[in-house]
């Protein structure tokens, strides 16, 4: 398949924009450091929420869920799916304690809430840890998935693909900072999503599919309708269904779907110019990201299984790929080889706008860790801020120039995803009980980081290589869940406690409250301290709480509406339309009592060093 001068055309006109944005926003990210990553901490929160979405949907995304549903079925996707609870927690519970803290990062988070050189030493590894090692990981498996499509849609090489792609993200990322990242996102989010829905419209008129009602009767097609595992399967129902929803979405880190919110997504929250907007935004990207944006995907992968039935058929199809590309996250991009001129480069430039706008995002994000978390505050302090800007620039390029070559090992989207779940299991109970339990220290935090990491490397590397018998995937992260607890208990009792000056510094500027800080407010009032006044506001957690089921039940209920309306369930889809409606409306009641401050506080100041 060659691209016509119209397809090149369309995907050239793409990149013209995306650089002209990027040269827009350059007039004042290179003012200071908190402009460069944070845009001033103004940003409406309609533009966060486009820029959350568009950043997890990357090219990856629907290989991951094209392999998911190939080996799978639709059920497959609840290993995603179930990360919708730590969205939903994100959103009522920790959005607004995020935007308290006023960091610049939420690494410096470590520095506001423990003590000591632990807690200075955690923030500068994880700065390294996760803004370099583990986005490097997330970023390669984003590259991956580009070679792919290069390979099909433009028939170039991997290194090809890798390096044109990579340079041209770079000039916009460099020059316009985390501003230039939310308005390509913006853009970027509609051309993407525009061509993923057109693309599965035309797919399911192929000769191959013969339409909608032909994909969904034909045999290889129907076992994998199922939105839900077959339940007289235990072995599935185990793995699909219950081990999400009762351990992975709490017990497990991942990137854009941290528990307690992290990485890209607290930046966004960070940036808001309030609690309500922070609210605003992560509830606008949990409902698009799982309700709306699935089923386009899905029904490509579902017409694939029609078109490509096994991994053979792909490479008689694609003999000139290289055989290790091809599993079955391939099939996504294979399928886009029917798409006819026109539509092949508005396809082409949606998925590059994908992978740059996940990519533009996660080298900003990493550069801010080891801007502000490494450079200045360990190698620097005194550093300008044209000198934070310029190493932030840098930075990004060789967070990039290190990604490409990681990707060029990786095999597929489902493998990559595998390791990052078990990397970061059993870490994730920490990240959302460090805001309510005063007890958790930096040492807790540095035993599950360690612990984790440990037991992920044994069971993936050491235990099949001593020749044992083989763990399953559910074994291996109720192992990794379990061990890891056990451990960062065990040493937050062994260690001595965050000092008390820090921890009631904390709780003046988050007032977090509940049960978990009573003996710190209490002994802060014996001290003529209180670290609560007669105006102080009860504890609205509950409340908070409640928000999230009602919340997770919504998207849930859209999710699934959409699915009957499509396989032509119509009344099992009202219902579900019904239950959309009234969940809507009872938690825009529940929302007015959540407690939210619209104003707009003034940066926190600089932790001396």
């Amino acid at each position: 398949m060659l691209l016509s001068t119209l397809d090149w055309i369309i995907v050239f006109a793409f990149f013209i924009i995306s650089l002209l944005i990027g040269l827009y926003a350059a007039k004042s990210a290179g003012k200071s450091a908190s402009e460069f990553f944070l845009s001033g901490r103004n940003m409406p929160w309609w533009l966060l929420g486009v820029s959350m979405v568009a950043t997890t949907f990357s090219c990856d995304t629907p290989n991951l869920v094209t392999d998911i549903v190939r080996q799978n079925g639709v059920a497959g996707n609840w290993a995603w799916w179930a990360f919708l609870l730590t969205g939903m927690l994100t959103v009522f519970i920790y959005a607004k304690l995020w935007r308290r803290t006023q960091v610049l990062t939420d690494l410096e988070f470590y520095e506001i809430r423990y003590s000591g050189k632990m807690a200075a030493f955690l923030r500068g590894f994880r700065a390294i840890y996760l803004g370099v090692f583990f986005n490097i990981m997330v970023m390669a498996t984003v590259s991956l998935a580009l070679t792919k499509i290069g390979a099909v849609m433009l028939q170039w090489p991997a290194v090809q693909t890798l390096v044109i792609s990579m340079a041209i993200t770079a000039v916009y990322s460099t020059i316009g900072g985390f501003k230039g990242v939310l308005l390509t996102d913006f853009f970027q989010f509609f051309i993407a999503m525009l061509g993923s829905f057109w693309a599965a419209y035309y797919l399911l008129d192929l000769p191959q599919v013969g339409g909608l009602q032909n994909l969904l009767s034909h045999s290889a097609v129907s076992p994998k309708l199922s939105m839900l595992p077959d339940f007289a399967d235990s072995d599935a129902l185990i793995t699909l269904l219950i081990l999400p929803l009762a351990v992975q979405w709490w017990s497990v880190w991942y990137p854009g779907a941290e528990p307690g919110g992290g990485g890209y997504i607290a930046q966004r929250m960070l940036s808001a110019k309030n609690e309500k907007g922070a609210i605003a935004a992560t509830l606008f990207f949990n409902v698009a990201h799982y309700a709306l944006r699935p089923w386009p995907w899905i029904i490509v992968a579902l017409a694939s299984l029609i078109v490509f039935p096994d991994i053979p058929s792909i490479q008689q199809a694609f003999p000139n790929v290289a055989p290790q590309l091809i599993r079955h996250d391939f099939a996504y991009p294979a399928m886009l080889s029917f798409l006819p001129s026109g539509l092949i480069g508005l396809v082409v430039a949606s998925l590059i706008a994908a992978f740059m706008s996940t990519i533009s995002t996660q080298v900003n994000w990493g550069s801010s860790y080891i801007v502000n978390d490494f450079y200045q505050r360990f190698i620097n302090p005194q550093a300008s801020e044209k000198q934070l800007v310029a190493v932030g620039r840098w930075s990004t390029v060789i967070l990039m120039v290190l990604t490409c070559l990681f990707a060029l090992v990786l095999e597929n989207a489902l493998q990559a995803f595998n390791i990052l779940l078990q990397v970061g299991a059993g870490t994730g109970l920490i990240f959302i009980l460090r805001w309510f339990w005063w007890r958790i220290n930096a040492y807790s935090e540095m035993a599950a980081m360690a612990i984790s990491f440990l037991v992920a490397l044994y069971l993936e590397l050491i235990h099949p290589a001593l020749g044992f018998a083989p763990i399953g995937n559910v074994s291996k992260l109720l192992l990794g869940v379990g061990i890891t607890t056990v451990g960062w208990i065990i040493v937050t009792f062994l260690t001595r406690p965050t000092d008390t000056a820090t921890l009631r510094s904390f709780y003046k500027l988050v007032k977090p409250g509940g049960p978990g800080w009573q003996k710190v407010v209490e002994e802060a009032q014996k001290d003529n301290e209180p670290l609560e006044t007669a105006n102080s506001k009860g504890w609205d957690v509950p409340v908070g709480i409640l928000c999230m089921l009602i919340g997770t039940l919504l998207v849930y209920f859209a999710l699934f509406a959409v699915g009957n309306w499509i396989y032509g369930n119509y009344g099992l889809a009202s219902l579900l339309t019904v239950g959309v409606a009234i969940t809507s409306f009872i938690l825009i009641k529940l929302w007015s009592k959540l407690q939210m401050d619209e104003t707009q506080p003034a940066p926190q100041q600089k932790i001396s060093i």
